[in-house]
C-alpha cells in the first residue's frame, strides 16, 4: 500500500496525536534513552594490551568474528532504507520514529567494529576472506534482495520477507548469537574490556531492533492470517544458511581438542542457543494469526 505523493494531512495536528502507548513509541522512547552512546568515548587502552599478549590463533578468532560483524552491520545499515520508506509510504509515524533510532544505532556499530580493527587490531587487510558461502548467500543476496524489493513492492508479502530476513534471521539468529558468544568468550577469559563494553551496548540496541521486528511480522500476521505460511517457510529456509554459517566459521575450532581452542569458543553452546531463540520467536508470531492489531500493540517487548 502507498500513499499520494501529496499530503492530505499530519497525525501530529490531527485529532489523533502520537499513540504513546504502542510499542513502536516505547521503543522510541527506550532508544532515547538507551541509544545514546558514542563509539569513540570506549577505552581500548587494555584492549590494546591484551591483544599484544595474544597468540596468532586468538588474534585470529578475533579477527575472524569481527570481520563477520563488521560487514554484517555496514549490510544492514545499507540495506534498511527500503523498510523505513514502506513504512512511512504507510503513514505509520510512531513506527517510522523508531526506525530512525534503529538506522543511527546500526550507522554506530558499523563505526565501532571499524575502531577496533584500526586502533586495537590495527588491520586494513582484506576481511572478505572469513566470508563463507552461507554468510555471502545471507548478506550479499538474501538480504539486500528481499530489502531492495520493497522499492517496487511494498503488499505485506513483501514486508514480512524482508523482515523475516533483516529482523528474524540476521538479527535475530545471527547477531544476537553472535554477539551472545563473542561477550561471552571475552568475558569468561576477562580480556578486551572496552570490546566487551561495545558488544554490550550493540546487544541492548539489537534487542530493540528483534523486538520490532517481532512486532511488524506479528502485525502483518494478524492483518493477514493467509500469510503465516510465507513466514513459516522464510524462516526455516533462511535458518539453513545461518546455521550453515556457524558450522562452516567454526569447524577448525570443532575439531580441536577442548584446551586448543582459542579462548574456550563451544561452537555447540551457541548452536543450542541460536536454535531456541528461533524457535522461541516463531512460537510468539505464530500466535498472531488468532490476535487483533490492537493487541499486537500492546504487546510487551522482548
Amino acid at each position: 500500500m502507498t500513499t499520494s505523493p501529496i499530503h492530505e494531512t499530519f497525525l501530529t495536528t490531527s485529532e489523533r496525536g502520537l499513540r504513546h502507548d504502542i510499542l513502536p513509541m516505547r521503543l522510541y522512547h527506550k532508544a532515547k534513552r538507551l541509544g545514546v552512546w558514542d563509539p569513540r568515548s570506549i577505552d581500548f587502552s587494555q584492549d590494546i594490551q591484551d591483544w599484544q599478549r595474544f597468540s596468532d590463533e586468538e588474534r585470529e578468532a578475533i579477527i575472524s568474528l569481527t570481520a563477520l560483524f563488521q560487514a554484517g552491520e555496514e549490510g544492514v545499515t545499507l540495506d534498511l532504507l527500503p523498510l523505513i520508506l514502506s513504512v512511512a509510504r504507510e503513514g505509520r509515524l510512531e513506527e517510522e520514529m523508531f526506525l530512525t533510532t534503529f538506522l543511527w544505532e546500526e550507522a554506530k556499530h558499523t563505526e565501532f567494529f571499524r575502531r577496533f580493527l584500526d586502533e586495537v587490531a590495527h588491520d586494513s587487510s582484506d576481511l572478505s576472506r572469513y566470508h563463507t558461502p552461507s554468510y555471502r548467500a545471507l548478506f550479499y543476496e538474501e538480504l539486500p534482495r528481499a530489502m531492495n524489493a520493497l522499492l517496487t513492492d511494498t503488499s505485506a508479502e513483501a514486508q514480512l520477507r524482508a523482515s523475516v530476513t533483516y529482523n528474524m534471521i540476521i538479527e535475530g539468529v545471527l547477531a544476537e548469537t553472535g554477539y551472545y558468544s563473542y561477550y561471552n568468550m571475552l568475558e569468561r577469559n576477562n580480556v578486551m574490556p572496552g570490546l566487551r563494553q561495545g558488544i554490550g551496548l550493540l546487544k541492548r540496541d539489537e534487542s530493540r531492533h528483534i523486538a520490532y521486528g517481532v512486532f511488524l511480522i506479528s502485525r502483518l500476521v494478524a492483518q493477514h492470517p493467509e500469510l503465516w505460511e510465507i513466514v513459516e517457510q522464510e524462516m526455516n529456509r533462511l535458518l539453513m544458511f545461518a546455521l550453515g554459517l556457524v558450522n562452516e566459521s567454526f569447524t577448525e575450532a570443532a575439531e580441536l581438542p577442548p584446551e586448543e581452542v582459542p579462548f574456550g569458543f563451544q561452537v555447540e553452546e551457541y548452536l543450542t542457543y541460536a536454535t531456541n531463540q528461533f524457535t522461541k520467536r516463531l512460537t510468539r508470531i505464530e500466535r498472531a494469526r488468532r490476535e487483533t492489531v490492537e493487541q499486537i500493540y500492546q504487546e510487551d517487548e522482548e
